[in-house]
């Protein structure tokens, strides 16, 4: 095998270990309050200049069934553009029309270029999300951010 050759295969045995290393990392979270209730993806964007205005939609897997929802939301103290794609955990969903809400985390926020993050976003309902996000852009952030999901 040459060098080249061997070179290609330890990048792509690299990149597989990690496609399945990170979900699975993921999976087994300690902190988490209980068990798994359902999953999100949530695709959005974010444009700020000191307020911001985050749009985007996303998918909620729940009982067997995959349910359509908006994303909507306001932060302070931003500035920059932003694209979200979070992949994550619902906890303490109990009941379909307890998903739609508020939900709310104190954040902060440094993105350029591509970047991995997380977040921990609850609801009135008692609702709890754990993103696991991939950021792609420009965007400087620090503030308490709400996000409005409504199920369509």
């Amino acid at each position: 095998m040459s060098l080249y050759n061997r070179r290609a295969f330890s990048a792509l045995a690299l990149a597989a270990g990690l496609a399945t290393a990170v979900p699975a990392l993921a999976a087994q979270d300690p902190g988490a309050p209980g068990p798994v209730s359902g999953r999100v993806t949530i695709r959005a964007s974010s444009a700020d200049v000191g307020v911001g205005y985050t749009w985007g939609d996303g998918s909620l897997r729940f009982a067997g069934h995959s349910y359509p929802f908006t994303v909507k939301g306001v932060n302070v103290a931003a500035v920059g553009f932003s694209r979200v794609i979070g992949h994550g955990r619902v906890y303490n969903l109990h009941r379909l029309q307890d998903f739609s809400g508020t939900y709310a985390a104190a954040t902060g926020e440094a993105t350029l270029g591509n970047g991995l993050g997380g977040q921990i976003l609850k609801n009135g309902n008692g609702v709890e999300l754990r993103i696991d996000n991939v950021t792609r852009g420009a965007r400087l952030s620090g503030s308490a951010d709400g996000i409005q999901l409504t199920l369509r």
